[in-house]
């Protein structure tokens, strides 16, 4: 049986992997709306409206905080990728999706209805903690009695767990990610130079020359408006002023995964020192971060090669490895039936 579909409903991106295929589809977690309620684009084509659509064109992202913001549109989506991109055949297949540790069943519940509340016959719907998914996706065997450390720094959250047997043994999800880091930017940029810059650009300039280290100096130039004169500017920015934008945020991811350690118990500290700290997710592509990490916690910290896709990588091996199967259950065993 290889009719399956792992699904990562990430805020900046949704990924899909068929497990006939072995592949990863990925497309920007966005929907623009025209009329109000119709869906005019979507993924990558609407990604790239933002901030510059009209005003008779609504963009928006229907996942916030790691939890379905906009349900009708987000089941749209989905079905359109599925169909049009993935050439999903759904009817009699096997869907895992992932979810985020720290929410209610209540939302939990939202991510199993995306295909529970449909006409697609599929044969089962399960769910999967994202932290397992992503130690997976990384290659680690979690069944193992070994403490494992997961960092994934999505775009509007980051979670930290620490998972061992199968299971987490500690989780926090943080309610800011890698738009934060955006945002700080053109905050800073905005109070330092009077320049107003968007969130693509302020994202280009994190990606570009940005770095959890001040000693970096690259330069970009980028075009934003003068707050005074009300007229457009280019602007050569250096990495040391991406680098203030960002530290703050930077320091508190920092700050959280030091407070979540100390209450590893010690065997497990012992492990987690071994192997090392794992870094995933899109917002772990910031230069020289881990290095940051290792120098706050003297814990060697390992990236993920493309960390977008661990997690969806991760649900491909639950439906691939009866090993593994168990970690995908059903929302009809827990609360509500």
């Amino acid at each position: 049986m290889n009719n399956g579909y792992g699904i990562d409903l990430g805020t900046g991106n949704l990924k899909i992997y068929s497990l006939a295929s072995g592949e990863v589809t990925n497309e920007k977690n966005t929907i623009a709306i025209i009329n109000k309620n119709e869906m005019y684009a979507y993924g990558d084509a609407a990604y790239s409206m933002y901030e510059k659509a009209p005003e008779t064109i609504s963009v928006s992202f229907p996942i916030i905080n790691g939890v379905i913001a906009d349900f009708d549109n987000m089941q749209s989506m989905l079905l359109e990728v599925l169909d049009n991109k993935v050439g999903a055949r759904l009817k009699g297949a096997d869907i895992v999706l992932a979810v985020p540790t720290d929410i209610t069943e209540v939302e939990k519940k939202a991510f199993y209805d995306m295909f529970a509340k449909t006409k697609i016959k599929a044969r089962s719907i399960n769910l999967c903690e994202k932290p397992l998914a992503d130690a997976l996706g990384l290659g680690l065997d979690v069944t193992e009695p070994t403490g494992v450390m997961v960092v994934d720094i999505g775009a509007d959250t980051t979670e930290i767990s620490v998972i061992s047997l199968g299971g987490l043994v500690l989780s926090e999800l943080l309610p800011y990610g890698g738009n934060k880091l955006d945002e700080s930017i053109v905050t800073y940029m905005k109070r330092k130079f009077n320049l107003l810059i968007g969130m693509k650009t302020a994202k280009s300039l994190k990606e570009g020359i940005g770095s959890a280290f001040s000693e970096s100096n690259e330069s970009m130039t980028i075009v934003g408006r003068d707050v005074v004169s009300g007229l457009p500017i280019e602007m050569e920015i250096g990495s040391k002023i991406v680098y203030e934008g960002m530290k703050d945020d930077l320091k508190n991811i920092c700050t959280s995964i030091k407070m979540l350690l100390e209450k590893v118990p010690p065997e497990l500290a012992k492990d987690i020192v071994k192997s090392g700290i794992y870094l995933t997710g899109g917002g772990s592509k910031v230069k020289d971060f881990a290095d940051y990490i290792t120098n706050l916690t003297n814990i060697k910290v390992n990236v993920a090669e493309n960390g977008e896709e661990t997690v969806v990588r991760g649900l491909g091996r639950v439906l691939n490895d009866d090993k593994y199967r168990r970690f995908g259950y059903s929302m009809k065993s827990r609360i509500f039936s």
